[in-house]
């Protein structure tokens, strides 16, 4: 008899959780286990992505609601759920990351639970209110993307949250270690699970033309892929392009893709730094794979990460990759054989640009290297069925 298993999360907008979640929805064993899939909000660029096997769960909009607008909750008539987000508001100070554990403590008595009794429900967004009160199962589990030492939680009630759960999974070792360090007496089994990659459907999707590329062969072409956010980094590779113009090297361009809350920001310092024709925020590509397949080197800029979906994926398609030195940055690459690991600063991105553009042998080494390693990890999944 198949085990029933539940995953949960927000939504499909286009970002690194959503298409590790993508991903590992296509590479699921449905021979042996039946999937709910429940998503908060049916919205999202990867939602035609969602493979047949899974069961889409009908969507709530009472839990639609964590991520609306208050006037829009007060507009749909649902007052409660309005008066919780804005007692949440008023708890949280400011602090954006509070704010949604607070959403979660003060909506949670006036959201439904689950009519359904299941072998194994996975939170894979945090935080993991929803499965660890709002729905019945055997075995709990909860994911980790991030860095939390780097994200301003309420902590004693992260604590009694993460506590609840069976088992918690880190997309990374190092991700891991983080999170010991915040959360040092956390008494709960931790295990490493990797993204889930699939190389022969991203080589595949890598094919899909576009034309709205720089593909003179004059141009160094920089690409990064990721949420406008302040973890990206993106506004320091702004002004590390800045630096690099200045040190005379024009025929470098910086893309960007991606979508979220700090384009305004982007583009004032792009304009302050003179550089509208040179970075170019391509905004939201639901398949950024042609875009890495044309770039020059791929970066990630990212002041902190879990493990970043996207550096791997440019690795499957045979890409010089550098990356900042955030805390979790050694489990990304092999520093100096598949990719380059640069300081975490303006300058220390401007030195890393800079060096790889000059020693076409070191991208062409990192590239070769690339190409002759394995990335598939789909392997990884047992990990996850063992503890089922």
């Amino acid at each position: 008899m198949k085990k029933k298993v539940l995953i949960t999360s927000f939504d499909l907008e286009i970002g690194g959780v959503e298409r590790s979640l993508i991903n590992m929805l296509n590479s699921f064993d449905y021979k042996n286990y039946d999937v709910d899939l429940m998503l908060y909000s049916h919205t999202g660029d990867f939602m035609n992505l969602v493979p047949k096997e899974a069961n889409l769960l009908e969507e709530c909009s009472d839990y639609k609601t964590l991520r609306m607008s208050i006037k829009s909750i007060f507009d749909n008539h649902k007052y409660k759920l309005g008066i919780d987000r804005l007692l949440a508001r008023l708890k949280a100070k400011g602090n954006g990351i509070a704010q949604m554990q607070y959403i979660w403590k003060y909506c949670l008595p006036h959201l439904p639970k689950m009519n359904k009794k299941y072998d194994v429900a996975i939170s894979f967004l945090w935080p993991h209110y929803f499965v660890n009160e709002k729905v019945d199962a055997d075995i709990k589990i909860g994911w980790i993307h991030t860095d939390y030492t780097k994200i301003d939680t309420d902590v004693d009630m992260d604590i009694a949250m993460w506590q609840k759960l069976d088992y918690i999974v880190a997309v990374s070792e190092e991700c891991k270690s983080a999170f010991l360090t915040k959360y040092p007496n956390i008494n709960k089994d931790i295990l490493v699970i990797e993204n889930i990659t699939s190389p022969k459907l991203i080589q595949q999707m890598s094919c899909e033309k576009i034309d709205d590329f720089n593909d003179y062969e004059d141009t160094f072409k920089v690409l990064s892929v990721g949420r406008y956010s302040d973890a990206k980094g993106f506004d320091n590779a702004i002004k590390a392009l800045r630096i690099l113009h200045d040190r005379e090297y024009k025929n470098i361009k910086w893309y960007i893709v991606g979508y979220g809350g700090d384009e305004a920001l982007y583009r004032n310092i792009i304009k302050e730094n003179n550089l509208e024709e040179d970075f170019i925020l391509l905004g939201k590509r639901t398949n950024p794979y042609p875009y890495m397949k044309k770039c020059d080197l791929y970066a990630q800029p990212s002041r902190y990460e879990g493990k970043a979906v996207t550096v791997g994926e440019a690795q499957i398609l045979g890409k010089a990759v550098m990356i900042t030195n955030y805390k979790t940055a050694k489990s990304q690459l092999k520093d100096g054989v598949d990719g380059y690991i640069a300081e975490l600063s303006v300058e220390g991105i401007a030195d890393g640009v800079e060096k790889l553009y000059n020693d076409v042998e070191l991208r062409k080494k990192f590239e070769g290297n690339c190409r002759n390693s394995n990335y598939s990890n789909e392997m990884e999944l047992q990990k996850l069925y063992e503890l089922f």
